[in-house]
C-alpha cells in the first residue's frame, strides 16, 4: 500500500486546539471522519505531535492506494466536515489544503 509521512507546524499556542479537534474526530464527528476518509480513499492516518527546538509539529503517516487523488479529495471536498477539517488545519497549522503545494520528496528508502 502506498504511504506518506510528513510534518506539518503547529502554529504558537495551536496545541490544545487541534487536540479538541481529534477529540471531535474520535469523538460525536467519528461516522463523519470515517466515511470522508473512505471516500477519499484513505485506509490509515496516523498523527503524532513532537516537540522540536523550533516548536511543535505534527508528524502525519497516511495509506492509500493514490495518495495525490486522495489529498485532493479532501482538499476540493464540499462534504461539511472535510469543510470544517480543513479549516482545522488552516487555524491550527496556517494551511490552506485548497492551494497545493509540493510533495514531500523522497530522500531514503531502504527495501
Amino acid at each position: 500500500m502506498p504511504a506518506v509521512a510528513f510534518c506539518a507546524p503547529i502554529l504558537p499556542g495551536k496545541e490544545e486546539t487541534e487536540r479538541k479537534g481529534f477529540e471531535e474526530i474520535l469523538g460525536p464527528r467519528r461516522n463523519e471522519y470515517d466515511a470522508s476518509r473512505r471516500r477519499a480513499g484513505i485506509t490509515r492516518e496516523m498523527v503524532w505531535h513532537q516537540e522540536t527546538p523550533g516548536g511543535t509539529v505534527a508528524v502525519v503517516y497516511l495509506e492509500a492506494d493514490d495518495i495525490p487523488t486522495s489529498m485532493q479529495s479532501i482538499a476540493t471536498s464540499d462534504d461539511p466536515f472535510d469543510e470544517w477539517f480543513r479549516e482545522l488545519v488552516k487555524e491550527v497549522h496556517g494551511i490552506d489544503m485548497t492551494e497545493s503545494g509540493p510533495p514531500p520528496e523522497l530522500l531514503l528508502k531502504r527495501p
